[in-house]
């Protein structure tokens, strides 16, 4: 194949994803534009981890937009650094947020939701609302029970099975900034839980992951969340024994 050929069907291929490939080779390295693509990106994967939770922002949309009431909470992670250095601390909430949450009215919740920072608080800013907004327009017919909205700061994703026991929840789902990658440093994950309690492990949730512009749209995952969430009310479970078959009851 000649080197037209070959340059053709690569970018034909790139088309379909944001990952590095076939960005050929300068001597015995690669072009040095591709080196300065690669820096950027992860310099800005990087400042990701390092971003804020605009609570105040959330808060104004999920008051003035969704007519929700929501809960402002903290893990035991008191900064930054500490969270990064000791994730355990972001696993479980603090003493205050503890109290908070047993003197709210405990009405045996379907659904309780969080939005918390995760590895990229940006990806939260940017997407939670305009997901949330989908998604609580698929399920307001449900009749399910839903719970303040909780908001955390320095959280983990396992910090959810304690709002979900002292909320009496029947599911939590959460939504998370995931850790930064080269190509996406605002992707948006939910993870959720059917009976969360203390000391569950990962194989017990079930994870949307990709959530930005050039990965799964609002409109998709708002869909397949509402049909996995019916299927674990049904089955009384989630995580790898929850089979998604979204894409199949599709077609």
């Amino acid at each position: 194949m000649s080197d037209l050929k070959k340059s053709n069907a690569f970018d034909y291929l790139k088309a379909f994803t944001d990952a590095r490939i076939f960005i050929g080779k300068k001597g015995s390295s690669i072009p040095t534009n591709e080196l300065l693509k690669f820096e950027w990106a992860h310099a800005r994967a990087k400042d990701a981890v390092y971003t804020v939770l605009l609570k105040e922002q959330l808060i104004t949309s999920l008051k003035n937009e969704l007519q929700l009431d929501y809960l402002e909470l903290h893990s035991c992670a008191n900064n930054r650094k500490e969270y990064l250095k000791k994730p355990d601390f972001g696993r479980r909430l603090n003493s205050d947020s503890i109290k908070k949450l047993k003197h709210q009215k405990q009405k045996g919740y379907t659904l309780a939701i969080i939005i918390a920072d995760g590895l990229s608080a940006n990806a939260v800013n940017i997407h939670a609302i305009p997901f949330l907004k989908l998604f609580l327009s698929l399920i307001k017919t449900s009749g399910w029970e839903i719970a303040p909205i909780c908001i955390v700061n320095q959280a983990r994703v396992a910090i959810g099975d304690q709002i979900g026991v002292l909320l009496k929840a029947n599911i939590t789902v959460m939504c998370i900034g995931e850790r930064p990658g080269l190509s996406s440093p605002d992707s948006m994950g939910i993870y959720f839980t059917y009976h969360p309690c203390l000391g569950l492990t990962d194989e017990l949730r079930n994870c949307i992951s990709n959530i930005r512009a050039r990965g799964m749209s609002y409109e998709m995952a708002a869909a397949k969340l509402y049909y996995l969430l019916q299927k674990a009310l049904q089955l009384r479970l989630s995580g790898v024994q929850l089979k998604d078959d979204f894409k199949t009851s599709l077609k």
